[in-house]
C-alpha cells in the first residue's frame, strides 16, 4: 500500500511537472509572438504581463527602467496597477528589492513580502501585505552586459512553495526576450529624436531661406513689400498676392508663412490652374473610399493637410464659378466634407492666394464672385514687374550667377559690360523667372569665366537712344562745344551733363524714368545731378 501510494504521488508530481512545462512552453511561444507583433514597447510588455497572468498566475507585473540622466528607476509599464500606483513606483539604485537587483545585476526572490523589511511596497497596490502570502520575484534586464532595469511579478503562494525557483527561471528567460524589445524601443526613440532634430534643422533652414532679407531687391517697391511681409506675418489675415507671372509670388508666400507663428506647421501649395475642376475639388477636399471610380482608399485633401499651417492657392483667378462657391464656404466656416463623405471636418488654416489676373475686371465680367473676391482680398500685396524695378537687375544677376554656378558645378566669375547692358535694356516679359533661366542657360553654355552677349539670345532687344530724333540746333551746339575739350574727364563730364539734361527733359523731370532711360540706378542719377549742380 505504501509503495502504491508513493507511486501515485510520483505520478501526480510528474503530471503536475508536465502541465507546468506545457504552460511554460505555451507562455514562451505566446510571448515570442507578441514581441514580433509590435515595435511599441508598452504594447509588447503589456501583452507579456497579460500572458504571465493568464498562463502562469503571476500578478502585478512591472517593467522598471533606469534613467541614465537622473540615475533613478521608475516603472515604465505595469499590469494590474493604476496610474497613481505606477507614479509612486520610483527607486534609487540599491534601494529596495528592485534597486538591489539593478545594482547587483542578479535575480531575487522574496517568499513573503510581509516578512521582508527590505520590501518597500512603494506602489501601495497590495493592501495589507502582512495579511497575505505574496511572493515577489524580480530579475534584471540587461543590454550589452549592462543592467538597464528590472522585470518583477507577484505570486500568491504558500510558504515554501517549490515552484518559486521555476518561476524565477522562467522570468529570467522572459527578461532576456524583453531586453530585445527594450533595445528596439531605444533604437526607435533614437531614430525619432534624430528625425525630430533633422526636422527642426530643416525648418530653421527654410525659415532662413525664406526670410524677407533673402529676397533680392533694394528698390523702394521691394522695401514696401518687405514691410508688408513683416506686418501680415504677425496676423492670421488672408493675403492676396497680385502680380504678373514670374514676379516671385510663391517666394513671398513662403516668407509670410515661415515668419509667422505657423512656421512650425505645414506649408501646402496647389496651382488652381494646373488641374481640371473635378480633380481640383478632390485635391482640395479629399475623398472617401468608393466616392468615385478608382477611389480604392480614403485620402486627405490639401485643406486637411494644411491644418494649423498655411494653404497657398496659386492662380486663384482661374477656378470655376461652382468651385468658387465651395471655396467660399471653407473660407467663411473653416469646415467642409470630403467627396463621398458626410462627416464635417473643421480645419485651422491660414490662406494665402495669388493671381496674375485683374480680378476687378473678372468680377465685373461675372467670371469671379464678388463675395469671394472681398473674402480673399483682405490684404493685397502687389509685386512689381522686373521692368518696374530695373535698378535691382544687377543684384539679381549676381545672385542668379552664384546660384547657377553652385547648382551646375561651374565657376563663371564675371559678366561683361555689354551683357549687363542687354539685361538693362530688355523688357523681361517673363520677369524674374525669365532672368534666372537666362542666367542659368548662359552659365551652362559659357566656355570661359565671363558671360558675353552671344550667350543671351534675347529677342527684341533695343538699345535706348536719347538722340533718336532729327538733330536739332542744340545737338549741333553740343558738338561744337565739345570740340574744344581735350581732356577725357572733361569730355565725359560734358557728355554726362548733356545726356542727363536731355533725359530729364524727355521725362518732364521724373528722375526714376530718366534713370531707366539712362540705364543707371535712381541713386546714381541723383548723385550726378547733385554733383553737376543740375536742376
Amino acid at each position: 500500500m505504501k509503495n502504491k501510494g508513493r507511486e501515485q504521488k510520483t505520478e501526480q508530481e510528474s503530471l503536475k511537472s508536465l502541465k507546468r512545462k506545457i504552460s511554460e512552453l505555451q507562455a514562451l511561444y505566446d510571448i515570442s509572438q507578441s514581441i514580433h507583433s509590435s515595435l511599441n514597447l508598452e504594447t509588447v510588455m503589456k501583452n507579456i504581463m497579460a500572458i504571465l497572468h493568464e498562463k502562469m498566475g503571476m500578478e502585478r507585473g512591472t517593467l522598471t527602467l533606469l534613467d541614465t540622466h537622473t540615475g533613478e528607476l521608475s516603472i515604465e509599464v505595469a499590469h494590474g496597477l493604476d496610474r497613481e500606483a505606477i507614479g509612486r513606483g520610483r527607486y534609487r539604485v540599491g534601494e529596495g528589492i528592485t534597486g538591489k537587483v539593478v545594482a547587483a545585476g542578479e535575480p531575487m526572490i522574496v517568499p513573503n513580502v510581509g516578512k521582508e523589511p527590505l520590501f518597500l511596497n512603494r506602489t501601495k497596490s497590495r493592501g495589507d501585505i502582512s495579511m497575505k502570502n505574496i511572493a515577489f520575484l524580480c530579475v534584471p534586464i540587461k543590454l550589452d552586459q549592462k543592467t538597464i532595469g528590472a522585470l518583477s511579478v507577484d505570486r500568491l503562494v504558500y510558504e515554501g512553495d517549490p515552484s518559486l525557483d521555476e518561476d524565477l527561471r522562467l522570468l529570467t528567460i522572459i527578461s532576456s526576450m524583453a531586453s530585445q524589445a527594450v533595445r528596439i524601443d531605444q533604437l526607435r526613440e533614437k531614430e525619432k529624436e534624430k528625425l525630430r532634430d533633422e526636422n527642426v534643422r530643416l525648418r530653421q533652414e527654410l525659415k532662413k531661406k525664406f526670410h524677407p532679407t533673402n529676397i533680392v531687391g533694394e528698390c523702394k517697391r521691394m522695401a514696401d513689400i518687405y514691410a508688408s511681409i513683416e506686418l501680415v506675418s504677425q496676423t492670421r489675415a488672408t493675403v492676396m498676392l497680385r502680380g504678373a507671372s514670374g514676379t516671385g509670388k510663391e517666394l513671398v508666400a513662403h516668407a509670410i508663412h515661415y515668419n509667422s507663428d505657423r512656421a512650425e506647421g505645414p506649408f501646402i501649395k496647389i496651382s488652381c490652374a494646373a488641374l481640371p475642376e473635378t480633380l481640383l475639388e478632390s485635391e482640395l477636399f479629399g475623398y472617401e473610399k468608393g466616392a468615385f471610380t478608382g477611389a480604392a482608399t480614403s485620402k486627405k485633401g490639401r485643406f486637411e493637410m494644411a491644418h494649423r499651417g498655411t494653404l497657398f492657392l496659386d492662380e486663384i483667378g482661374d477656378i470655376s464659378l461652382s468651385m468658387q462657391v465651395k471655396l467660399l464656404r471653407v473660407l467663411q466656416e473653416k469646415e467642409f466634407e470630403r467627396l463621398g463623405g458626410t462627416q464635417t471636418i473643421r480645419v485651422d488654416v491660414r490662406f494665402i492666394t495669388a493671381t496674375n489676373k485683374d480680378l476687378e475686371v473678372e468680377v465685373k465680367a461675372g467670371r469671379f464672385r464678388e463675395d469671394l473676391y472681398y473674402r480673399l482680398n483682405v490684404i493685397p500685396i502687389f509685386l512689381p514687374t522686373l521692368r518696374e524695378r530695373k535698378e535691382d537687375i544687377p543684384l539679381l544677376v549676381n545672385h542668379f550667377l552664384r546660384k547657377a554656378n553652385e547648382v551646375n558645378g561651374k565657376s563663371v566669375q564675371y559678366i561683361s559690360d555689354s551683357s549687363m547692358e542687354y539685361f538693362l535694356n530688355y523688357a523681361w516679359p517673363g520677369n524674374v523667372r525669365e532672368l534666372e533661366n537666362a542666367i542659368e542657360r548662359a552659365v551652362v553654355l559659357c566656355p570661359s569665366d565671363t558671360l558675353t552677349p552671344d550667350l543671351f539670345p534675347i529677342p527684341g532687344v533695343r538699345k535706348i537712344n536719347l538722340y533718336d530724333t532729327v538733330p536739332s540746333e542744340d545737338d549741333d551746339k553740343m558738338i561744337a562745344e565739345s570740340e574744344g575739350l581735350e581732356k577725357l574727364p572733361e569730355a565725359v563730364e560734358f557728355l554726362e551733363k548733356k545726356m542727363i539734361k536731355r533725359a530729364l527733359e524727355k521725362t518732364n523731370g521724373n528722375q526714376r524714368k530718366a534713370a531707366q532711360l539712362l540705364a543707371v540706378t535712381e541713386r546714381i542719377l541723383g548723385y550726378k545731378i547733385k554733383n553737376y549742380g543740375l536742376k
